[in-house]
């Protein structure tokens, strides 16, 4: 098995190079424009989803969603910029193949989507330094003496 994963590992170059060598003899300088722009899009995607990476696990969190659906379609919008870095037609199409995949959210044992239930009042203070409560005061003996 170790072997059969790298032969596919050691011929997937190969198989690159051969189908960027016949499609420059059929399109020409063409293929190197496509090259160009696959790769600054890719660079954009990646450079994209490292700014907005926070931003969308914040608006997870903060929707009562768990936030392992952000981290997932990040970490797979990453993984396919690096793919569209690369220089081929066949890592192209696995990273438009990945970008295509909708990423869904983990379901509970009752196959409802994770939620936050919230039986308070007061789920957040206005104030962060402000802590809303009550309180009672309980005197000890000593004290009542």
């Amino acid at each position: 098995m170790r072997l059969f994963a790298m032969l596919i590992l050691l011929a997937f170059p190969f198989a690159e190079i051969f189908l960027l060598v016949k499609l420059a003899h059929l399109y020409g300088w063409w293929l190197g424009l496509y090259l160009v722009v696959i790769t600054v899009l890719g660079l954009r995607l990646i450079k994209e989803e490292r700014t907005l990476f926070s931003a969308k696990m914040m608006q997870s969190v903060g929707a009562g969603q768990n936030p392992f659906g952000a981290m997932m379609g990040s970490a797979r919008n990453l993984f396919a910029g690096v793919l569209l870095l690369i220089p081929g037609v066949i890592t192209d199409a696995i990273a438009v193949l990945l970008l295509l995949i909708p990423i869904r959210q983990p379901k509970l044992d009752g196959g409802q989507t994770y939620q936050k239930t919230s039986h308070s009042r007061y789920d957040a203070a206005a104030n962060d330094d402000i802590i809303e409560g009550e309180f009672v005061e309980i005197k000890s003996e000593i004290e009542k003496k």
